[in-house]
């Protein structure tokens, strides 16, 4: 007979106490969804054994296992963090798993609605959490409606869901087949998938979407991965991933040469360069921001630089 002694035991892999701790444990997301931990294989341990194999056991004390993952991810030497591996549990909307599996380097199986009812739940929008459309971004949102007419709208939202719901449920009570019963199901439905990935795609799954251009919806689901799971799973690779690239700065070479002349006082001729780069395009009679060039401005207050065209 296996015992669980016996089972701990026997296993000789890497576990991390503070990621056991909320195996199972649904961590809520939107107004419906959540994100849970089903399994995982190694942590920041796998990590640098993976790394040493090529040139010996090495160094072993916290700071310097910590100096290595830092290294590793700096120098962009990826296939150390391939060696950790961890299955969510997520329930999420439609259109946000839509952005979602673009990601394809992991492993999925998503809840059927052809073999099984649709999930009895749709994500919705509070009166004050309906966007605007980003006039200079085609696939953003810039601010929020006035809660009075998102009331109107919240309403409609209701009305609309309760009306498709009695409509899907009508069909299957009639007989329709599950699978063409779904077909008119609106895309805030939500559903529920097994996600399994390696550390190294989980963290550029985690850049581009906790990123301030992403959708909202994906980002709550975003942080809540990094800062609630991959944060205790592998505490030093998390800490590497927001120095290097949550909260650092890639330079192009012209955004380098920018930053010469106006650190040297060169305000004129980086006005001028910004022209010549087609960043900016300024008449007498406005000044119109390309994206390249709104790109750099948002680095500059970091820099404790002024937009040279402001």
């Amino acid at each position: 007979m296996i015992t669980e002694e016996s089972t701990a035991m026997r296993t000789g892999r890497v576990t991390v106490p503070a990621l056991e701790e909320i195996l199972g444990v649904a961590i809520p997301v939107l107004d419906d969804g959540f994100v849970r931990v089903v399994d995982y294989l190694g942590g920041d341990e796998s990590i640098v054994q993976a790394a040493r194999v090529s040139y010996g056991v090495g160094t072993k004390s916290f700071r310097e296992d910590r100096g290595l993952i830092r290294y590793l991810l700096r120098h962009a030497h990826t296939t150390p963090f391939e060696m950790c591996d961890i299955k969510l549990h997520v329930r999420v909307p439609m259109d946000t798993w839509r952005q979602w599996v673009r990601h394809r380097t992991a492993s999925v199986n998503e809840y059927s609605t052809r073999y099984s009812v649709a999930i009895d739940g749709m994500q919705r929008t509070e009166p004050g959490a309906w966007r605007i459309q980003d006039k200079g971004n085609r696939q953003g949102s810039k601010g929020f409606l006035p809660a009075e007419v998102g009331e109107g709208l919240s309403l409609q939202e209701t009305e609309l869901q309760q009306a498709i719901k009695a409509a899907y449920e009508g069909r299957l009570e009639a007989g329709v087949a599950r699978e063409q019963a779904r077909k008119d199901l609106p895309l805030s439905t939500y559903t529920e998938a097994y996600w399994k990935l390696n550390l190294h795609n989980l963290l550029h799954f985690l850049k581009l979407r906790m990123d301030s251009h992403a959708q909202l919806e994906i980002r709550e689901y975003a942080t809540a991965i990094g800062e609630q799971i991959v944060a205790k799973w592998c505490p030093m690779a998390w800490e590497a991933f927001i120095d290097y690239e949550r909260e650092g700065m890639t330079l192009t070479t012209a955004e380098t040469e920018m930053i010469a002349l106006l650190t040297t006082g060169q305000v004129e001729a980086a006005k001028a360069r910004a022209q010549e780069l087609n960043w900016v395009q300024i008449t007498p009679e406005k000044t119109t921001v390309r994206r390249e060039g709104q790109e750099f401005a948002e680095k500059l207050p970091r820099l404790g630089l002024a937009t040279p065209w402001a």
